[in-house]
């Protein structure tokens, strides 16, 4: 059973979905753009059986509070520290992360912020590399160098039902598998008032995910937590090299890749679920009984 509450965490109140017991080892799914918690409702139930699953929606995401932006900096650093504050609030002491495009800069940032807190990480197209960003980033990397009225202006594109569309069906190699509710969904909550300029605020400061990749690498490099990177190959957005990137920092890394697009559970649910279980069952076992005899 999928329960879905809400948190107040300072003022904002964040919806969230959760499952499974809550004495088993903790998995934190963290969304990315233009989506909800509610790209998890597949992934949530194949983890329950065996893990406490949290899946929380960003602030100006999914059903969690949208704040005006003169009372609420869009900034990854104060959605990671909304996070932060969030996982204290529902008694996350230590969990695994599972991030995804938006996602990874918020939980790399969570990591860093309490490394001790972070049992293992599973990247699905959440990018931490500089090779693993495709030229679908140039009219943002421009925004960032020229950050213009005009620059703003020509970023609403990706703000469409069709470019929602697309983001979804590139590089899927069979489209029926594709449940048009989720980017109708997601299209329906762009069209909010006042959500476009929020997440034209993302796009600029998505310049401070790019400046913080050499901590991340650190981390990755001293911390060495279990790390599974999951890829659709296809991504328009986050290539393959991104992911092959992280045994570069952490040899131990394992990375998995599908043939399908940046949604990838939207195909291969079923595929990544199994690797999930299989990697935190050999991963966590291994960290715990190293734990307890130290």
């Amino acid at each position: 059973m999928i329960h879905h509450r809400r948190a107040t965490v300072d003022g904002i109140n964040i919806f969230y979905r959760e499952a499974g017991p809550i004495t088993a080892p903790s998995i934190l799914l963290l969304h990315g753009f233009p989506t909800s918690s509610h790209m998890f409702r597949n992934l949530i139930p194949a983890l329950a059986d065996r893990y406490h699953v949290v899946a929380p929606d960003l602030p100006g995401f999914g059903f969690s509070d949208a704040p005006d932006r003169k009372q609420y900096r869009y900034t990854f650093e104060h959605l990671a520290t909304t996070m932060n504050a969030f996982t204290e609030a529902i008694g996350l002491n230590r969990f695994a992360i599972y991030v995804f495009d938006y996602g990874a800069p918020v939980g790399l940032r969570l990591a860093l912020m309490h490394p001790e807190r972070i049992s293992a990480i599973v990247s699905q197209n959440g990018n931490a590399y500089e090779e693993g960003l495709s030229e679908g980033w140039n009219p943002i990397q421009k925004y960032w160098t020229e950050p213009t009225s005009e620059n703003r202006a020509a970023l609403r594109q990706f703000l469409t039902p069709e470019a929602t569309r697309w983001q979804y069906s590139h590089g899927v190699q069979d489209a029926t598998l594709l449940a048009p509710e989720a980017y109708e969904l997601d299209s329906a909550l762009l069209a909010r008032p006042g959500n476009d300029e929020i997440q034209l605020d993302l796009f600029l400061d998505y310049a401070s995910n790019v400046a913080l990749y050499p901590s991340f690498q650190e981390y990755f490099r001293t911390k060495r937590p279990p790390t599974l990177a999951i890829w659709g190959k296809n991504d328009p957005f986050f290539l393959p090299p991104g992911a092959e990137a992280f045994k570069r920092d952490n040899p131990n890394a394992e990375v998995h890749f599908f043939d399908t697009g940046h949604f990838a559970l939207e195909t291969h649910h079923e595929e990544i679920a199994a690797t999930i279980q299989d990697f935190l069952a050999r991963k966590l076992a291994t960290v715990n009984n190293a734990r307890k005899t130290a």
